[in-house]
C-alpha cells in the first residue's frame, strides 16, 4: 500500500533529501492565474461577484452572504450536547496554552536619556478562514479565533463556504457546527463564502446594495477590509493568498497536510497505522511518511494499514493518499539518521516514538507540532492538545512557525531620546551616512546642533 524509500547507507546531506523526499504535487503557481479572476470579480462587483462565485463553485447561492446572529444561535442550540461540551473543553485547553503566549512591552535604556521600547500591537482587524470541502472543521474555529481573541484583535470575521446540503433555516449558510462554534467564541461576524473569493472578499471588503438580502439583522451588511487572514484552505485559498499578500498579511500558504512518524522497532505497528490513516482522511494529496530504522516494523505497520485502511470509513480516499508520490515508508540506518531526515522534510506534524523519546524530540529542528511518545497522536493536537493545529506545510516549517497569538502582534520601536544623548551619537550617525553617501541623513542631526557636528 504504502512503498518504500530506503535510504540505509547514503550520505543524508540536505540537498540530495529535499531532491528525494516525497511531497504533493501542489503547483500554486498554475493556479494564481485561474484565481486572478476570482479575485478581481469580487474587488470590482463585491456582493453580486460573491453570490455568483457561491452559485458556481459551492452549487449553492447564498441569499444573506453574512449570517443572521438569529442563525448562529440557532445552531448552538441544535448543536449534539455532547459536541458542545467537546468543543468548549477545546476552548479551554486552547486559551490556557494561547494565554501564555501574550508578549510583554519591552523597554531598554540604551544611553542615560535614550530608550527603545518594542511595543506589541494587534492588527485591527483579522480574517479567519474556515475550510469546508470534504470535511467539517468546527476545530479550526477554534484554532483561529482563540489566538486572535487573546492577542486583543479589535474585529474577527470568519468566512465558510456555504454547504449544498443544508436545509431549512440554514439553507445557503456554512456548516451548522462551523455556525455553533462561531457562536460558542462570541464571533457575530460570518460570511457564507468559500474558497479564493472568500480571500478576495477580506482583501477588498464590499458593500451589499441588493434591495433584498443586503440587510441582515437590521443593518446593511458591510464588510471591511482586513489587515490579514489566517487559515487553512485548498490551493484556489492558497493562490488567493499569494496573489492578495502585499495588501493583506497572511498566515502561511498552507498545503495538503502532512505526518511524519519516526520509529525504531519498540514502536506499535498498529498505533503508527492509526496516525498515517487519520491525516490520509483529510485528503488525496495527504502525505503519510514513516520512518524507521526497523525492517520489521516497516512490515508489520504495511500489515496493520491493510486492516485499518479496509475497515475505515473513507477507505477509497485514504488509498489514494496512502498510494500516492507523497507518502512513503523510509528506510534509515538508525535514529539519528532518521533524524536527519525529519529535519531535512520538516513536517507539518512530527510524532516521535522510540525509545527515549523526549531525548530525540528535543533533537527535532524543524516540524511545525511536535508529539513525543506513544500516548501523543496527532489527532489530540488536532482537537484538544491546547496546542494550535494551523501549521506550516511543504517543508515551511523550516523557516515558519505555526498559528499563535504571536501571529496576530506587531512590534513597533519606539524610539525616545533626550538632547544630551542625541548629542553624544551625533557624531557616529554623520560618520555612518557619509559612508553610505546619505549626506541629508547626517544634516538631520546636526540641524539640531546650528548645522554643526556637535563633540
Amino acid at each position: 500500500m504504502m512503498s518504500s524509500l530506503d535510504l540505509r547507507g547514503r550520505t543524508l546531506d540536505v540537498r540530495f533529501l529535499r531532491r528525494e523526499l516525497p511531497r504533493a504535487e501542489f503547483d500554486v503557481t498554475a493556479a494564481l492565474e485561474q484565481v486572478r479572476p476570482i479575485c478581481e470579480d469580487v474587488e470590482h462587483r463585491g456582493a453580486a461577484a460573491l453570490r455568483d462565485l457561491g452559485e458556481r463553485f459551492d452549487g449553492v447561492r447564498p441569499t444573506h452572504l453574512r449570517v443572521p446572529r438569529a442563525v448562529l444561535r440557532s445552531a448552538l442550540e441544535q448543536l449534539d450536547p455532547d459536541l458542545r461540551t467537546a468543543l468548549e473543553e477545546s476552548i479551554r485547553r486552547a486559551r490556557l496554552v494561547h494565554a501564555d503566549q501574550r508578549r510583554t512591552d519591552t523597554t531598554t535604556e540604551v544611553v542615560p536619556g535614550g530608550t527603545v521600547v518594542e511595543r506589541w500591537v494587534p492588527v485591527d482587524r483579522v480574517g479567519l478562514y474556515v475550510p469546508g470541502g470534504l470535511a467539517v472543521y468546527p476545530s479550526s474555529v477554534v484554532m483561529n479565533v482563540v489566538p486572535a481573541q487573546l492577542a486583543e484583535v479589535g474585529s474577527l470575521a470568519v468566512a465558510s463556504p456555504p454547504q449544498r446540503e443544508n436545509v431549512g433555516e440554514f439553507a445557503g449558510y456554512p456548516n451548522p457546527t462551523i455556525l455553533a462554534a462561531c457562536e460558542l467564541l462570541g464571533v457575530d461576524e460570518v460570511y457564507a463564502v468559500g474558497g479564493a473569493q472568500a480571500v478576495a472578499m477580506f482583501a477588498h471588503g464590499f458593500v451589499d446594495d441588493d434591495p433584498q438580502w443586503g440587510e441582515v439583522d437590521g443593518e446593511r451588511v458591510v464588510c471591511d477590509p482586513v489587515s490579514l487572514v489566517t487559515g487553512p484552505g485548498n490551493i484556489w485559498v492558497v493562490a488567493a493568498k499569494r496573489l492578495l499578500k502585499g495588501l493583506i498579511g497572511i498566515d502561511a500558504e498552507a498545503g495538503p497536510t502532512e505526518i511524519a512518524v519516526l520509529a525504531d522497532d519498540s514502536a506499535d505497528p498498529d498505533h503508527v497505522a492509526a496516525d498515517l490513516v487519520s491525516q490520509a482522511e483529510h485528503d488525496p494529496l495527504a502525505a503519510s511518511v514513516l520512518v524507521t530504522d526497523s525492517e520489521e516494523l516497516a512490515e508489520r505497520t504495511r500489515q496493520a494499514l491493510a486492516r485499518r485502511v479496509a475497515a475505515t470509513k473513507h477507505a477509497e480516499r485514504v488509498t489514494e493518499a496512502l498510494e500516492g508520490t507523497q507518502s512513503r515508508i523510509v528506510l534509515v540506518d538508525d535514529v539519528d539518521a532518521g533524524l536527519d531526515v525529519v529535519n531535512a522534510y520538516a513536517a507539518e506534524h512530527l510524532e516521535i516514538q522510540t525509545r527515549d523519546a523526549a531525548e530525540v524530540a528535543a533533537r527535532v529542528r524543524n516540524a511545525g507540532a511536535v508529539f513525543v511518545g506513544p500516548h501523543s497522536p496527532v489527532s489530540l493536537g488536532d482537537y484538544a492538545a491546547g496546542s494550535n493545529h494551523v501549521l506550516p506545510t511543504a517543508g515551511c516549517a523550516s523557516h515558519s512557525s505555526g498559528l499563535s497569538v504571536q501571529s496576530f502582534l506587531r512590534g513597533i520601536h519606539v524610539v525616545t531620546y533626550d538632547e544630551p544623548a542625541l548629542r553624544e551619537i551625533a557624531r557616529h550617525v554623520v560618520t555612518l551616512a557619509q559612508a553610505e553617501d546619505l549626506p541629508a541623513h547626517g544634516e538631520a542631526v546636526t540641524a539640531r546642533f546650528g548645522d554643526e557636528v556637535p563633540r
